[in-house]
Protein backbone atom coordinates (compact mmCIF):
# COMPACT_ATOMS: atom_id res chain seq x y z
CA UNK A 1 0.00 0.00 0.00
CA UNK A 2 1.37 3.43 -0.92
CA UNK A 3 2.24 6.11 1.62
CA UNK A 4 -0.48 8.36 0.20
CA UNK A 5 -3.02 5.64 0.74
CA UNK A 6 -2.09 5.29 4.39
CA UNK A 7 -1.36 8.90 5.37
CA UNK A 8 -3.42 10.82 2.84
CA UNK A 9 -2.15 12.97 -0.05
CA UNK A 10 1.30 14.50 0.25
CA UNK A 11 1.83 18.27 0.19
CA UNK A 12 2.89 18.03 -3.47
CA UNK A 13 -0.18 15.97 -4.26
CA UNK A 14 -2.49 18.48 -2.58
CA UNK A 15 -0.84 21.35 -4.45
CA UNK A 16 -1.24 19.56 -7.79
CA UNK A 17 -4.89 18.83 -7.05
CA UNK A 18 -5.47 22.42 -6.02
CA UNK A 19 -3.85 23.71 -9.23
CA UNK A 20 -6.02 21.37 -11.33
CA UNK A 21 -9.09 22.62 -9.49
CA UNK A 22 -8.08 26.23 -10.17
CA UNK A 23 -7.50 25.42 -13.84
CA UNK A 24 -10.92 23.80 -14.23
CA UNK A 25 -12.61 26.68 -12.42
CA UNK A 26 -10.75 29.24 -14.52
CA UNK A 27 -11.85 27.53 -17.73
CA UNK A 28 -15.46 27.69 -16.68
CA UNK A 29 -15.54 31.13 -15.08
CA UNK A 30 -12.92 33.27 -16.86
CA UNK A 31 -14.33 36.73 -17.45
CA UNK A 32 -17.24 36.31 -15.03
CA UNK A 33 -17.79 38.55 -12.02
CA UNK A 34 -17.95 36.94 -8.59
CA UNK A 35 -21.04 37.97 -6.64
CA UNK A 36 -20.73 37.74 -2.86
CA UNK A 37 -23.99 38.17 -0.92
CA UNK A 38 -24.04 39.37 2.65
CA UNK A 39 -23.60 36.54 5.10
CA UNK A 40 -26.88 35.26 6.55
CA UNK A 41 -26.58 32.55 9.24
CA UNK A 42 -30.07 31.25 8.52
CA UNK A 43 -29.28 30.91 4.82
CA UNK A 44 -25.63 29.95 4.77
CA UNK A 45 -25.20 28.07 8.03
CA UNK A 46 -22.69 28.54 10.84
CA UNK A 47 -19.12 29.64 10.15
CA UNK A 48 -17.80 28.03 13.33
CA UNK A 49 -18.35 24.59 14.79
CA UNK A 50 -20.65 24.09 17.76
CA UNK A 51 -18.48 21.44 19.39
CA UNK A 52 -18.39 20.86 23.17
CA UNK A 53 -15.02 21.32 24.91
CA UNK A 54 -12.65 18.35 24.72
CA UNK A 55 -11.82 18.47 28.43
CA UNK A 56 -13.95 19.63 31.34
CA UNK A 57 -17.52 20.86 31.38
CA UNK A 58 -18.55 24.06 29.66
CA UNK A 59 -19.77 26.71 32.09
CA UNK A 60 -19.85 29.78 29.87
CA UNK A 61 -19.94 30.68 26.19
CA UNK A 62 -20.27 34.00 24.40
CA UNK A 63 -19.38 35.63 21.11
CA UNK A 64 -16.11 37.51 20.77
CA UNK A 65 -16.47 38.57 17.15
CA UNK A 66 -19.82 37.33 15.87
CA UNK A 67 -20.34 35.36 13.68
CA UNK A 68 -16.68 34.41 13.35
CA UNK A 69 -15.33 33.57 16.80
CA UNK A 70 -16.58 32.76 20.28
CA UNK A 71 -15.08 31.69 23.58
CA UNK A 72 -16.02 28.55 25.47
CA UNK A 73 -15.00 28.53 29.12
CA UNK A 74 -14.77 25.09 30.66
CA UNK A 75 -14.04 23.89 34.18
CA UNK A 76 -11.74 20.91 34.67
CA UNK A 77 -12.90 19.11 37.82
CA UNK A 78 -9.72 17.03 38.03
CA UNK A 79 -7.34 19.99 37.75
CA UNK A 80 -9.73 22.37 39.56
CA UNK A 81 -9.17 25.14 37.06
CA UNK A 82 -10.88 27.00 34.24
CA UNK A 83 -9.81 26.95 30.59
CA UNK A 84 -10.44 29.63 28.00
CA UNK A 85 -11.05 28.03 24.58
CA UNK A 86 -11.10 30.29 21.52
CA UNK A 87 -13.25 28.79 18.73
CA UNK A 88 -12.72 30.09 15.18
CA UNK A 89 -13.79 28.93 11.69
CA UNK A 90 -12.23 25.64 10.58
CA UNK A 91 -10.74 25.53 7.07
CA UNK A 92 -10.51 22.41 4.94
CA UNK A 93 -7.35 21.68 2.93
CA UNK A 94 -8.58 23.44 -0.22
CA UNK A 95 -9.56 26.54 1.77
CA UNK A 96 -6.18 26.59 3.52
CA UNK A 97 -4.31 26.38 0.22
CA UNK A 98 -6.48 29.15 -1.22
CA UNK A 99 -5.89 31.29 1.87
CA UNK A 100 -2.10 30.93 1.53
CA UNK A 101 -2.22 32.03 -2.09
CA UNK A 102 -4.58 34.95 -1.64
CA UNK A 103 -2.68 36.09 1.48
CA UNK A 104 0.48 36.75 -0.54
CA UNK A 105 -1.38 38.26 -3.50
CA UNK A 106 -3.57 40.61 -1.47
CA UNK A 107 -1.03 42.15 0.90
CA UNK A 108 0.62 44.73 -1.38
CA UNK A 109 -2.48 45.82 -3.36
CA UNK A 110 -4.32 46.37 -0.09
CA UNK A 111 -1.68 48.90 1.03
CA UNK A 112 -2.26 51.06 -2.04
CA UNK A 113 -6.04 51.14 -2.12
CA UNK A 114 -7.43 54.66 -1.69
CA UNK A 115 -10.45 53.48 0.29
CA UNK A 116 -8.53 51.56 2.98
CA UNK A 117 -8.56 54.45 5.45
CA UNK A 118 -12.29 55.08 4.92
CA UNK A 119 -13.50 51.51 5.46
CA UNK A 120 -10.66 48.99 5.88
CA UNK A 121 -12.95 45.97 6.21
CA UNK A 122 -14.90 46.83 3.08
CA UNK A 123 -11.66 47.46 1.15
CA UNK A 124 -10.36 44.05 2.24
CA UNK A 125 -13.61 42.37 1.27
CA UNK A 126 -13.49 43.94 -2.20
CA UNK A 127 -9.81 43.05 -2.65
CA UNK A 128 -10.56 39.42 -1.77
CA UNK A 129 -13.47 39.36 -4.24
CA UNK A 130 -11.22 40.74 -6.99
CA UNK A 131 -8.49 38.20 -6.33
CA UNK A 132 -10.97 35.32 -6.48
CA UNK A 133 -12.37 36.77 -9.69
CA UNK A 134 -8.87 36.85 -11.19
CA UNK A 135 -8.36 33.23 -10.20
CA UNK A 136 -11.70 32.34 -11.74
CA UNK A 137 -12.79 30.76 -8.47
CA UNK A 138 -16.42 30.89 -7.41
CA UNK A 139 -16.55 29.89 -3.76
CA UNK A 140 -19.48 29.33 -1.45
CA UNK A 141 -20.52 32.33 0.62
CA UNK A 142 -19.45 30.68 3.88
CA UNK A 143 -16.02 29.88 2.36
CA UNK A 144 -15.62 33.50 1.26
CA UNK A 145 -16.32 34.80 4.75
CA UNK A 146 -14.08 32.23 6.40
CA UNK A 147 -11.23 33.43 4.16
CA UNK A 148 -12.20 37.03 4.85
CA UNK A 149 -12.07 36.42 8.61
CA UNK A 150 -8.50 35.11 8.59
CA UNK A 151 -7.32 37.87 6.24
CA UNK A 152 -8.99 40.49 8.42
CA UNK A 153 -7.46 38.92 11.53
CA UNK A 154 -3.98 39.14 10.01
CA UNK A 155 -4.07 42.48 8.18
CA UNK A 156 -6.44 44.57 10.31
CA UNK A 157 -6.54 42.73 13.64
CA UNK A 158 -4.10 41.21 16.11
CA UNK A 159 -3.50 37.84 14.47
CA UNK A 160 -3.98 34.86 16.78
CA UNK A 161 -4.95 37.14 19.65
CA UNK A 162 -7.56 39.10 17.72
CA UNK A 163 -10.55 37.20 19.21
CA UNK A 164 -9.19 37.70 22.74
CA UNK A 165 -8.64 41.41 22.08
CA UNK A 166 -12.36 41.58 21.26
CA UNK A 167 -13.33 40.13 24.66
CA UNK A 168 -14.59 42.98 26.89
CA UNK A 169 -14.33 40.70 29.94
CA UNK A 170 -10.58 40.17 29.55
CA UNK A 171 -8.34 42.76 31.22
CA UNK A 172 -4.83 41.39 30.65
CA UNK A 173 -3.25 38.99 28.16
CA UNK A 174 0.17 37.47 28.81
CA UNK A 175 2.50 35.07 27.00
CA UNK A 176 5.44 33.74 29.03
CA UNK A 177 7.34 32.03 26.22
CA UNK A 178 7.27 29.85 23.12
CA UNK A 179 5.13 26.72 23.20
CA UNK A 180 3.35 27.88 26.36
CA UNK A 181 -0.37 28.68 26.60
CA UNK A 182 -1.33 32.33 26.64
CA UNK A 183 -3.00 33.35 29.92
CA UNK A 184 -5.81 35.86 30.23
CA UNK A 185 -7.08 37.74 33.26
CA UNK A 186 -10.87 37.39 33.08
CA UNK A 187 -13.12 39.62 35.16
CA UNK A 188 -15.23 36.62 36.23
CA UNK A 189 -12.70 33.76 36.34
CA UNK A 190 -9.44 35.68 37.10
CA UNK A 191 -6.27 34.04 35.68
CA UNK A 192 -7.23 31.47 33.05
CA UNK A 193 -5.14 29.34 30.68
CA UNK A 194 -6.21 29.75 27.06
CA UNK A 195 -5.92 27.50 24.01
CA UNK A 196 -3.77 30.07 22.16
CA UNK A 197 -0.13 28.97 21.80
CA UNK A 198 2.74 30.57 19.84
CA UNK A 199 5.65 28.61 18.41
CA UNK A 200 9.15 30.13 18.70
CA UNK A 201 9.55 31.84 15.31
CA UNK A 202 5.89 32.78 15.26
CA UNK A 203 6.21 34.40 18.70
CA UNK A 204 9.35 36.36 17.73
CA UNK A 205 7.56 37.71 14.65
CA UNK A 206 4.49 38.58 16.70
CA UNK A 207 6.48 40.59 19.27
CA UNK A 208 8.22 42.50 16.47
CA UNK A 209 4.84 43.21 14.83
CA UNK A 210 3.38 44.51 18.10
CA UNK A 211 6.33 46.88 18.48
CA UNK A 212 5.97 48.09 14.89
CA UNK A 213 2.23 48.69 15.30
CA UNK A 214 2.98 50.95 18.25
CA UNK A 215 5.67 52.85 16.33
CA UNK A 216 8.56 51.37 18.28
CA UNK A 217 11.56 49.18 17.47
CA UNK A 218 12.55 46.00 19.30
CA UNK A 219 15.67 43.95 18.56
CA UNK A 220 18.13 41.55 20.15
CA UNK A 221 20.33 44.51 21.08
CA UNK A 222 17.35 46.37 22.58
CA UNK A 223 15.02 43.52 23.59
CA UNK A 224 12.72 45.18 26.15
CA UNK A 225 10.09 47.72 25.12
CA UNK A 226 7.20 49.34 27.00
CA UNK A 227 4.74 51.08 24.73
CA UNK A 228 1.11 51.57 23.73
CA UNK A 229 -0.87 50.00 20.90
CA UNK A 230 -2.97 52.18 18.59
CA UNK A 231 -6.12 51.24 20.53
CA UNK A 232 -4.56 52.51 23.78
CA UNK A 233 -3.66 49.11 25.26
CA UNK A 234 -0.39 49.07 27.23
CA UNK A 235 2.14 46.43 26.21
CA UNK A 236 5.40 45.15 27.67
CA UNK A 237 7.55 43.27 25.16
CA UNK A 238 10.65 41.08 25.47
CA UNK A 239 12.33 39.66 22.35
CA UNK A 240 14.38 36.48 22.22
CA UNK A 241 16.01 34.59 25.08
CA UNK A 242 18.44 37.26 26.26
CA UNK A 243 16.27 38.50 29.12
CA UNK A 244 13.49 35.87 29.02
CA UNK A 245 15.13 32.40 28.74
CA UNK A 246 11.90 30.67 27.70
CA UNK A 247 11.69 32.84 24.58
CA UNK A 248 9.98 36.06 23.60
CA UNK A 249 7.24 37.25 25.92
CA UNK A 250 4.61 39.95 26.14
CA UNK A 251 1.89 41.32 28.39
CA UNK A 252 -1.02 43.38 27.10
CA UNK A 253 -3.03 45.53 29.51
CA UNK A 254 -6.16 46.17 27.47
CA UNK A 255 -7.47 49.69 27.13
CA UNK A 256 -11.06 50.18 28.25
CA UNK A 257 -12.85 52.09 25.51
CA UNK A 258 -15.60 52.98 27.96
CA UNK A 259 -13.96 54.35 31.13
CA UNK A 260 -15.40 53.53 34.53
CA UNK A 261 -17.58 56.12 36.23
CA UNK A 262 -18.09 56.58 39.98
CA UNK A 263 -21.31 54.58 39.56
CA UNK A 264 -19.23 51.66 38.28
CA UNK A 265 -17.00 51.97 41.36
CA UNK A 266 -20.12 51.72 43.53
CA UNK A 267 -21.47 48.76 41.56
CA UNK A 268 -18.20 46.87 42.02
CA UNK A 269 -18.01 47.78 45.71
CA UNK A 270 -14.67 49.58 45.37
CA UNK A 271 -16.14 52.68 47.05
CA UNK A 272 -19.50 53.42 48.60
CA UNK A 273 -21.67 56.50 48.11
CA UNK A 274 -20.35 58.23 51.28
CA UNK A 275 -16.74 57.93 50.16
CA UNK A 276 -17.50 59.22 46.67
CA UNK A 277 -19.53 62.14 48.03
CA UNK A 278 -16.51 62.96 50.23
CA UNK A 279 -14.11 62.79 47.26
CA UNK A 280 -16.50 64.89 45.16
CA UNK A 281 -16.49 67.69 47.72
CA UNK A 282 -12.69 67.48 47.95
CA UNK A 283 -12.26 67.71 44.18
CA UNK A 284 -14.78 70.52 43.83
CA UNK A 285 -12.92 72.44 46.55
CA UNK A 286 -9.47 71.98 44.96
CA UNK A 287 -7.96 69.35 47.24
CA UNK A 288 -5.08 67.31 45.81
CA UNK A 289 -5.25 63.50 45.74
CA UNK A 290 -3.00 60.50 45.21
CA UNK A 291 -4.35 57.03 44.45
CA UNK A 292 -1.97 54.32 45.62
CA UNK A 293 -1.98 50.55 45.35
CA UNK A 294 -0.25 47.53 43.91
CA UNK A 295 -0.25 46.31 40.33
CA UNK A 296 -3.78 45.93 38.88
CA UNK A 297 -5.37 47.41 42.02
CA UNK A 298 -7.36 49.85 39.88
CA UNK A 299 -5.54 53.06 40.81
CA UNK A 300 -5.73 54.73 37.40
CA UNK A 301 -9.28 53.52 36.83
CA UNK A 302 -10.48 55.12 40.07
CA UNK A 303 -8.54 58.33 39.47
CA UNK A 304 -10.05 58.63 36.00
CA UNK A 305 -13.53 57.96 37.39
CA UNK A 306 -13.45 60.58 40.16
CA UNK A 307 -11.94 63.09 37.71
CA UNK A 308 -15.46 63.24 36.27
CA UNK A 309 -16.33 65.32 39.36
CA UNK A 310 -14.10 68.16 38.10
CA UNK A 311 -16.29 71.24 37.57
CA UNK A 312 -17.19 71.85 33.91
CA UNK A 313 -15.03 74.29 31.92
CA UNK A 314 -12.16 74.05 34.42
CA UNK A 315 -8.82 73.82 32.60
CA UNK A 316 -7.58 70.22 32.94
CA UNK A 317 -4.23 68.86 31.76
CA UNK A 318 -3.41 65.15 31.83
CA UNK A 319 0.18 63.89 31.60
CA UNK A 320 1.02 60.23 30.93
CA UNK A 321 3.76 58.02 29.55
CA UNK A 322 1.20 55.60 28.08
CA UNK A 323 -2.26 56.92 27.40
CA UNK A 324 -4.89 55.54 29.78
CA UNK A 325 -6.92 58.53 30.94
CA UNK A 326 -10.13 59.47 29.16
CA UNK A 327 -12.22 62.45 30.23
CA UNK A 328 -15.44 63.78 28.77
CA UNK A 329 -14.41 67.35 29.43
CA UNK A 330 -14.40 70.26 26.98
CA UNK A 331 -11.43 72.16 28.41
CA UNK A 332 -9.04 69.18 28.53
CA UNK A 333 -5.49 69.04 27.18
CA UNK A 334 -4.08 65.50 26.94
CA UNK A 335 -0.29 65.08 26.74
CA UNK A 336 1.87 61.96 26.38
CA UNK A 337 5.63 61.46 26.68
CA UNK A 338 7.77 60.70 23.64
CA UNK A 339 10.69 58.30 23.48
CA UNK A 340 13.16 58.17 20.59
CA UNK A 341 16.29 56.23 19.80
CA UNK A 342 18.44 59.38 19.94
CA UNK A 343 17.83 62.93 21.09
CA UNK A 344 14.34 64.34 21.26
CA UNK A 345 12.83 62.50 24.22
CA UNK A 346 10.01 64.37 25.95
CA UNK A 347 9.68 63.16 29.54
CA UNK A 348 7.00 63.47 32.22
CA UNK A 349 9.17 66.15 33.81
CA UNK A 350 9.24 68.13 30.55
CA UNK A 351 5.48 67.87 30.11
CA UNK A 352 4.77 68.82 33.72
CA UNK A 353 6.95 71.92 33.51
CA UNK A 354 5.27 72.86 30.24
CA UNK A 355 1.80 72.29 31.67
CA UNK A 356 2.26 74.98 34.31
CA UNK A 357 2.51 77.57 31.52
CA UNK A 358 -0.96 76.59 30.29
CA UNK A 359 -2.51 77.94 33.52
CA UNK A 360 -4.29 74.68 34.45
CA UNK A 361 -6.71 74.43 37.35
CA UNK A 362 -6.35 70.65 37.59
CA UNK A 363 -3.26 68.60 36.67
CA UNK A 364 -3.71 64.83 36.40
CA UNK A 365 -0.47 62.80 36.19
CA UNK A 366 -0.69 59.12 35.24
CA UNK A 367 1.97 58.00 37.72
CA UNK A 368 4.81 59.66 39.64
CA UNK A 369 8.10 57.79 39.68
CA UNK A 370 11.00 60.24 39.69
CA UNK A 371 12.06 63.84 39.29
CA UNK A 372 8.66 64.94 38.01
CA UNK A 373 7.29 64.47 41.56
CA UNK A 374 9.16 67.57 42.78
CA UNK A 375 7.50 69.68 40.09
CA UNK A 376 4.14 68.09 40.88
CA UNK A 377 4.39 69.04 44.55
CA UNK A 378 5.64 72.49 43.64
CA UNK A 379 2.45 72.84 41.61
CA UNK A 380 0.43 71.82 44.68
CA UNK A 381 2.23 74.42 46.77
CA UNK A 382 1.43 77.13 44.23
CA UNK A 383 -2.30 76.46 44.26
CA UNK A 384 -2.77 73.90 41.48
CA UNK A 385 -5.01 70.94 42.21
CA UNK A 386 -3.24 67.73 41.24
CA UNK A 387 -4.18 64.06 41.04
CA UNK A 388 -1.76 61.20 40.49
CA UNK A 389 -1.11 57.51 41.18
CA UNK A 390 1.73 55.75 42.97
CA UNK A 391 2.74 52.13 43.50
CA UNK A 392 2.44 51.54 47.26
CA UNK A 393 0.32 49.35 49.52
CA UNK A 394 -0.24 51.62 52.54
CA UNK A 395 -0.32 55.27 53.55
CA UNK A 396 3.04 55.03 55.30
CA UNK A 397 4.59 53.36 52.26
CA UNK A 398 3.37 56.23 50.09
CA UNK A 399 5.01 58.74 52.43
CA UNK A 400 8.24 56.73 52.53
CA UNK A 401 8.38 56.47 48.74
CA UNK A 402 7.74 60.17 48.27
CA UNK A 403 10.44 61.19 50.76
CA UNK A 404 13.18 58.80 49.61
CA UNK A 405 15.08 57.82 46.46
CA UNK A 406 14.39 58.17 43.62
CA UNK A 407 11.51 60.63 44.20
CA UNK A 408 12.95 62.70 47.09
CA UNK A 409 10.14 65.15 47.81
CA UNK A 410 10.99 67.26 50.90
CA UNK A 411 8.66 66.61 53.83
CA UNK A 412 7.38 70.21 54.01
CA UNK A 413 6.22 69.83 50.40
CA UNK A 414 4.54 66.45 51.00
CA UNK A 415 2.20 68.06 53.53
CA UNK A 416 0.59 70.02 50.69
CA UNK A 417 -1.08 66.74 49.66
CA UNK A 418 -4.63 66.53 51.00
CA UNK A 419 -6.01 63.02 50.40
CA UNK A 420 -4.53 59.56 49.92
CA UNK A 421 -6.64 56.64 48.71
CA UNK A 422 -5.02 53.21 48.98
CA UNK A 423 -6.58 50.43 46.89
CA UNK A 424 -6.01 46.69 46.98
CA UNK A 425 -6.74 43.71 44.77
CA UNK A 426 -7.85 41.09 47.26
CA UNK A 427 -10.34 38.31 47.88
CA UNK A 428 -13.73 38.65 49.53
CA UNK A 429 -16.50 36.08 49.61
CA UNK A 430 -14.45 33.73 47.45
CA UNK A 431 -14.07 36.31 44.68
CA UNK A 432 -11.20 38.57 43.67
CA UNK A 433 -12.26 42.17 44.24
CA UNK A 434 -10.83 45.68 44.23
CA UNK A 435 -11.42 47.73 47.37
CA UNK A 436 -10.38 51.12 48.68
CA UNK A 437 -8.61 49.92 51.81
CA UNK A 438 -8.09 53.42 53.22
CA UNK A 439 -8.89 57.03 52.47
CA UNK A 440 -6.53 59.12 54.57
CA UNK A 441 -6.06 62.84 55.13
CA UNK A 442 -2.61 64.40 55.40
CA UNK A 443 -2.71 66.66 58.45
CA UNK A 444 0.75 68.21 58.36
CA UNK A 445 4.02 67.85 60.26
CA UNK A 446 3.87 67.07 63.98
CA UNK A 447 5.77 69.89 65.69
CA UNK A 448 6.99 67.58 68.47
CA UNK A 449 8.21 64.59 66.46
CA UNK A 450 8.79 66.14 63.04
CA UNK A 451 6.84 63.24 61.46
CA UNK A 452 4.10 63.64 58.92
CA UNK A 453 0.70 63.15 60.56
CA UNK A 454 -2.26 61.57 58.81
CA UNK A 455 -5.64 60.17 59.82
CA UNK A 456 -7.81 57.51 58.21
CA UNK A 457 -11.21 58.93 57.30
CA UNK A 458 -12.51 55.69 55.76
CA UNK A 459 -11.35 52.10 56.22
CA UNK A 460 -12.39 48.87 54.56
CA UNK A 461 -13.46 46.08 56.92
CA UNK A 462 -12.68 42.83 55.12
CA UNK A 463 -14.68 40.76 57.61
CA UNK A 464 -18.01 42.18 56.53
CA UNK A 465 -16.85 43.72 53.24
CA UNK A 466 -17.98 47.13 54.44
CA UNK A 467 -16.52 50.57 55.08
CA UNK A 468 -16.15 52.33 58.42
CA UNK A 469 -15.92 56.09 58.90
CA UNK A 470 -14.05 58.43 61.21
CA UNK A 471 -13.93 62.16 61.81
CA UNK A 472 -12.73 64.38 58.97
CA UNK A 473 -10.82 67.59 59.56
CA UNK A 474 -10.78 68.18 55.81
CA UNK A 475 -14.57 68.44 55.65
CA UNK A 476 -14.49 71.00 58.44
CA UNK A 477 -11.82 72.88 56.50
CA UNK A 478 -14.08 72.89 53.43
CA UNK A 479 -17.02 74.03 55.57
CA UNK A 480 -15.04 76.98 56.88
CA UNK A 481 -13.76 77.90 53.40
CA UNK A 482 -17.32 77.90 52.04
CA UNK A 483 -18.82 79.64 55.06
CA UNK A 484 -21.29 76.81 55.61
CA UNK A 485 -22.95 75.78 58.82
CA UNK A 486 -22.52 72.16 59.83
CA UNK A 487 -26.07 71.47 58.68
CA UNK A 488 -25.31 72.95 55.27
CA UNK A 489 -22.24 70.74 54.96
CA UNK A 490 -24.34 67.71 55.86
CA UNK A 491 -26.93 68.72 53.27
CA UNK A 492 -24.25 69.01 50.57
CA UNK A 493 -22.94 65.54 51.40
CA UNK A 494 -26.43 64.07 51.52
CA UNK A 495 -27.47 65.62 48.20
CA UNK A 496 -24.40 64.17 46.50
CA UNK A 497 -25.04 60.75 48.02
CA UNK A 498 -28.64 60.83 46.81
CA UNK A 499 -27.48 62.01 43.38
CA UNK A 500 -25.05 59.08 43.06
CA UNK A 501 -27.68 56.64 44.32
CA UNK A 502 -30.16 58.00 41.76
CA UNK A 503 -27.67 57.43 38.94
CA UNK A 504 -26.95 53.94 40.26
CA UNK A 505 -30.66 53.09 40.48
CA UNK A 506 -31.11 54.26 36.88
CA UNK A 507 -28.01 52.42 35.63
CA UNK A 508 -26.33 55.58 34.34
CA UNK A 509 -22.83 54.18 33.88
CA UNK A 510 -22.01 55.62 30.45
CA UNK A 511 -19.30 58.21 31.08
CA UNK A 512 -20.88 60.74 28.71
CA UNK A 513 -24.27 60.58 30.41
CA UNK A 514 -22.66 60.57 33.85
CA UNK A 515 -20.58 63.66 33.08
CA UNK A 516 -23.61 65.41 31.60
CA UNK A 517 -25.55 64.76 34.82
CA UNK A 518 -22.68 66.06 36.98
CA UNK A 519 -22.51 69.19 34.82
CA UNK A 520 -26.26 69.63 35.24
CA UNK A 521 -25.84 69.36 39.00
CA UNK A 522 -23.20 72.08 38.96
CA UNK A 523 -25.39 74.31 36.78
CA UNK A 524 -28.61 73.96 38.79
CA UNK A 525 -28.34 71.76 41.90
CA UNK A 526 -31.84 72.69 43.11
CA UNK A 527 -33.43 71.42 39.89
CA UNK A 528 -31.49 68.15 40.10
CA UNK A 529 -32.37 67.67 43.77
CA UNK A 530 -36.04 68.31 42.95
CA UNK A 531 -35.83 65.61 40.25
CA UNK A 532 -34.31 63.22 42.79
CA UNK A 533 -37.06 64.12 45.29
CA UNK A 534 -39.68 63.16 42.69
CA UNK A 535 -37.94 59.82 42.27
CA UNK A 536 -38.14 59.37 46.05
CA UNK A 537 -34.45 58.47 46.38
CA UNK A 538 -33.42 57.95 49.99
CA UNK A 539 -30.20 57.13 51.78
CA UNK A 540 -29.98 55.34 55.10
CA UNK A 541 -30.94 57.42 58.14
CA UNK A 542 -29.78 57.09 61.73
CA UNK A 543 -28.78 59.07 64.79
CA UNK A 544 -25.38 60.02 66.09
CA UNK A 545 -25.36 63.01 68.45
CA UNK A 546 -21.58 63.25 68.08
CA UNK A 547 -22.03 65.02 64.74
CA UNK A 548 -24.68 67.59 65.48
CA UNK A 549 -23.55 70.87 67.00
CA UNK A 550 -26.15 71.72 69.64
CA UNK A 551 -25.29 75.41 69.31
CA UNK A 552 -26.30 75.42 65.66
CA UNK A 553 -29.93 76.59 65.39
CA UNK A 554 -30.18 75.07 61.93
CA UNK A 555 -29.80 71.67 63.54
CA UNK A 556 -31.88 72.47 66.63
CA UNK A 557 -34.99 73.56 64.76
CA UNK A 558 -34.71 70.89 62.09
CA UNK A 559 -34.87 73.51 59.34
CA UNK A 560 -32.05 71.89 57.35
CA UNK A 561 -32.04 68.32 56.08
CA UNK A 562 -29.14 66.24 57.32
CA UNK A 563 -27.41 62.97 56.61
CA UNK A 564 -28.27 60.39 59.27
CA UNK A 565 -29.54 63.30 61.42
CA UNK A 566 -25.86 64.14 61.78
CA UNK A 567 -24.82 60.53 61.89
CA UNK A 568 -21.82 60.79 59.55
CA UNK A 569 -18.73 60.77 61.77
CA UNK A 570 -16.64 61.93 58.83
CA UNK A 571 -17.99 65.42 59.50
CA UNK A 572 -16.75 65.44 63.07
CA UNK A 573 -17.91 67.47 66.06
CA UNK A 574 -15.82 70.53 66.72
CA UNK A 575 -17.71 72.86 69.01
Amino acid sequence: MSREATNGPSADGRLAAFQQWLSRAAGALTGSRIHVPNYDPARHGRLVADDPPAGGREIDRYWLNAPFAYVSIAYDDEENEHRYRVVEPTLDETERDLLHRVFDDIRDPLLYRDDVSEDPADALREELRQRLEEYGVDVATETFYRLFYYLHRSFLGYGKLDPVMHDPRVEDISCDGAGLPVFVYHEDYTDVESTVVFERDELDDYVIQLAQRSGRHVSVSDPVVSTTLPDGSRIELALGEEVTPRGSAFTIRKYAEEPFTPVDLMNYGTYDDRMLAFLWLCIENNKSLIFAGGTAAGKTTSMNAVSMFIPPRSKVITIEDTRELSLYHENWLSSVTRERMGDGDITMYDLLRSSLRHRPEYIVVGEVRGEEAITLFQAMNTGHTTFSTLHADSVQTVINRLENEPINVPRPMVQSLDVLSVQVLTRSGGERVRRARTIAEIEGIDQRTGELDYSNTYNWDGTGDSFTRNNSELLDEIREEQGWTRAELLRELRNRRRFLTYLQDNDITDFRRFTAMVNKYYADPDEVVAMIDEADVTVDEGTDPAIADDTDPAVDDGSEPSVDDGSDPAVGDQQ
